[in-house]
């Protein structure tokens, strides 16, 4: 089956270490993340941080659900590791870059699926605008709002 990918990017007002701390708080993720439907904090690390999180997200075509196993590198990247629910394969990243003197951050919301099956390039681009985009412009308005 194929691996798809996607890179997607938004410059937002706020310091890097401000959208690591929206995207990592997790339970409140579905508060302003339209795709979220819920989050659930599995297991947390030795500093508190939710370690492995499961996710249930509305991509339009399907809800999907899937578990994570986070990767910090704070306040730089929040990576994570695929254990298991809907696709074959599922890993990414949000990397965050400092503007104008870290006053401002250029974030990249990096994905790779295994469905487990073919998707037609309409489909991934659905699921594309769907969660990646949104996920950014909904990161933009939380933070800028």
């Amino acid at each position: 089956m194929a691996l798809y990918g996607d890179c997607q990017v938004a410059d937002i007002d706020a310091p890097p270490q401000a959208c690591f701390d929206a995207l990592t708080d997790f339970e409140r993720l579905p508060e302003w993340q339209g795709a979220v439907r819920d989050v659930e904090v599995l297991e947390r690390d030795a500093r508190g941080r939710g370690s492995i999180v499961e996710y249930v997200i509305d991509a339009r075509v399907k809800t999907v659900r899937y578990r994570l196993r986070q990767v910090y590198d704070e306040p730089g990247r929040l990576a994570s590791e695929y254990l298991g629910g809907d696709f074959r394969d599922f890993c990414g990243e949000w990397r965050f870059e400092p503007l104008d003197g870290g006053r401002r951050t250029r974030v990249e919301l990096d994905l790779q699926i295994d469905p487990g099956r073919f998707v037609p390039r309409v489909v991934r681009k659905a699921i594309s605008e769907a969660v990646m985009r949104r996920a950014l412009i909904d990161l933009k308005a939380h933070l800028e709002g």
